[in-house]
């Protein structure tokens, strides 16, 4: 019997699962002496502890009506639910013996009869008392509980009707739907607890297509363990607001897409099989299904821990320019918490000092930087005076300004605290931001993103708190002589079809350096990358990595193609005949933590090799992309010459870098 001591209160948990019932709400969690089932002395016969008395707090539903108190059992830890899963309910179990291990662990555990519940809808809720337990399909049987007790939205709902919905739904309530009554006694502890793990797990874990996917015994550990993951994850907050959001909309449509699936085979079993409507019908079922696996492979890469950070989300930035001043003026802004007269004639001499012939310009004052950005129109300078400034906001810049320390980077330091978004979010056309030290805490989201425009960082500091700098599509970023370190996961992440030059800069003391994405089928070009000079270092993986996809059927395709053409590809594309193996997706989600094809250079002596590895991968994969088209316009009867390969402009100028310590090398390629 569980031992342990849960506190009431309310936290809304409706994070990964679809609507739920006002009850269904999580805290933060709560220290656990021992979970479900962790008895030291019994934990394979799940028998009764000695010490009499409920383990469990209890708490009073809301409402008009005065319901007893029932079980608090939603506030478990991840630990709990993990091992009770594990351990005690699924097991190695495949997808389609989910219900049937389920119903077996019920049959240890739960009261068959002699406790009342309140059975809890959207629309009301009602008190009962369980008779019996149909263990096979999850039921349990009921009857009104004496004296009525009923709450409900609508005035109508009187006992008659109560008494009539119960007679056609056969007096069988699904267990999930129901809150057993508090006890102090102990004896249903056991009951509420494991009536919570099937709550929760068909609420939160389980999907409606998950019988349909491959039939393995790893049921538990391909989707229950990073479901679960990612659910507290999100409680935690450590997962982006944007990503929460793409997560679910995501899973909202997947459910509609095998909904229509569902409904277009059980019509084509009722179809004559030789009809126009038939054939039309499959293919519109082949569509379907093309869609809702290309759906479920991306709630894969969210519910996985590593794959979530490698590929993030395209968060879109809705920040809108200001423009030009409607007088036309410039304004400089300078930000001091306190302005010294020794102070503000340096300045006037260094930075404010008007040349002859110059027109004139307004100066404002403010005490933080934060005011000051958003203050700013088209063409104006913040100047940041030395200090350590606290914020609590995103810097937002969508216009084209100058952000400029006064002094050294580590006398002028910026900190981001509490959680949210990003810390400086860019959208500028032309946004050059020169010494200066980011700080950032308790966030979620990476330090820095360009999503468009150019953004230049000279001279600056940044220390990360998960990602550091996150260079999208069609942006273009430049970083010299600045440091950046600390980050969780990339220090800096690069886009397809994005421009990235960075020179004399050291990334350092992140999960990797620099995360170098080559997304095929997105037909994004390859990114543009110039690297001169910096110093890469002391990161736990690998100094640069270059994310590539093996999933597609494009690639497939290339992949098998016998021609002398993509036999020379595949020897260009790797100086060593076993780095050309693929791995499928869900090899990787399952290995994602060592098993993945990789290329590595770990001798610190090696950093030349390091910069031409990185180089001749780059120019492999654009190579690879450009086949990949020809042979899409070829299908379509389309020819193009043969283009050059230096002559397309590719990016590359990657020389002088030196990779050092390193946990796995130099280079690598992530293959998904």
């Amino acid at each position: 019997m569980a031992e342990g001591s849960l506190t009431g209160g309310g936290l809304e948990a409706a994070a990964m699962a679809p609507e739920r019932t006002g009850w269904a709400v999580e805290q933060e969690p709560a220290s656990l002496e021992k979970g479900l089932f962790q008895d030291e002395d019994s934990c394979s016969d799940c028998s009764y502890r000695d010490k009499p008395g409920s383990s469990l707090q209890s708490f009073m539903p809301e409402g008009k009506t005065f319901f007893p108190e029932i079980f608090q059992t939603n506030q478990l830890l991840f630990y709990e639910r993990f091992r009770a899963y594990q351990d005690y309910i699924l097991a190695d179990c495949k997808a389609s013996e989910v219900q049937e291990f389920t119903a077996e662990f019920l049959e240890k555990v739960l009261e068959p009869s002699g406790w009342r519940a309140v059975w809890h809808t959207n629309v009301f809720k009602v008190l009962v008392e369980v008779t019996d337990v149909d263990f096979a399909a999850l039921k349990a049987v009921v009857r009104l509980a004496e004296p009525y007790l009923c709450d409900s939205q609508v005035s109508t709902f009187t006992m008659e009707c109560m008494k009539e919905l119960l007679d056609l739904k056969e007096h069988r309530l699904p267990l999930q739907e129901l809150w057993v009554v508090f006890d102090d006694s102990g004896v249903f502890d056991q009951t509420a607890l494991a009536i919570e793990h099937v709550r929760f797990f068909y609420q939160n874990i389980w999907r409606s297509w998950d019988e349909e996917e491959e039939d393995e015994y790893d049921y538990f550990v391909r989707c229950v363990e990073p479901r679960l993951r990612l659910h507290y994850d999100i409680l935690e907050d450590r997962v982006p607001s944007g990503l929460i959001v793409d997560y679910r909309n995501l899973l909202s449509q997947c459910e509609e897409s095998y909904r229509k699936f569902l409904n277009l085979r059980s019509s084509l079993s009722n179809c004559n099989s030789d009809s126009e409507q038939e054939n039309i019908s499959m293919v519109e079922g082949l569509k379907l299904y093309s869609e809702m696996e290309q759906l479920k492979q991306k709630l894969k890469l969210i519910e996985n821990p590593l794959l979530r950070y490698v590929f993030g989300y395209q968060k879109n930035s809705n920040i809108q320019a200001k423009g030009v001043r409607p007088s036309g003026q410039k304004i400089t802004h300078v930000v001091s918490s306190t302005m010294m007269a020794g102070l503000l004639r340096s300045l006037l001499t260094d930075r404010l000092c008007q040349e002859p012939g110059e027109e004139e310009r307004e100066i404002q004052f403010h005490s933080d930087p934060l005011s000051a950005i958003n203050a700013c129109f088209e063409g104006d300078t913040v100047i940041v005076c030395p200090g350590h400034y606290v914020v609590h906001g995103t810097f937002s810049i969508a216009d084209s300004i100058e952000l400029e320390g006064y002094g050294l980077p580590d006398d002028i330091v910026i900190e981001k605290r509490g959680k949210g978004d990003t810390f400086v979010d860019c959208t500028g056309a032309d946004i050059k931001i020169s010494g200066i030290k980011f700080v950032q805490h308790d966030a979620v989201e990476g330090i820095l993103i360009v999503h468009r425009g150019k953004t230049t960082l000279e001279n600056c500091v940044l220390q990360c708190e998960t990602t550091g700098v996150t260079v999208r599509t069609s942006a273009e970023f430049l970083m010299k002589n600045s440091d950046l370190y600390g980050a969780k996961g990339a220090g800096i992440e690069i886009y397809p079809g994005s421009q990235c030059t960075l020179s004399d800069n050291g990334i350092h003391h992140c999960k990797e350096g620099i995360l170098i994405k080559d997304f095929l089928d997105e037909h994004y070009d390859i990114p543009k990358i110039s690297m001169v000079n910096n110093i890469i270092h002391n990161n736990e993986g690998y100094g640069v990595v270059l994310v590539k996809p093996t999933i597609f059927s494009d690639l497939q395709e290339n992949a098998e193609d016998g021609t002398e053409e993509n036999k020379a590809l595949k020897i260009q594309t790797s100086g060593e005949p076993d780095v050309a193996e693929r791995v499928d997706l869900e090899e990787l989600i399952q290995c994602a933590t060592g098993k993945m094809e990789l290329y590595a250079r770990t001798d610190p002596s090696e950093q030349v090799e390091g910069n031409c590895e990185i180089v001749n991968e780059l120019i492999a994969a654009s190579t690879q992309k450009g086949q990949i088209k020809k042979k899409r316009l070829s299908e379509l009867g389309i020819t193009q010459a043969d283009d050059n390969l230096m002559s397309q402009e590719m990016f590359v100028g990657i020389v002088g870098n030196q990779f050092k310590w390193n946990g796995k090398g130099s280079f690598g390629t992530f293959l998904f």
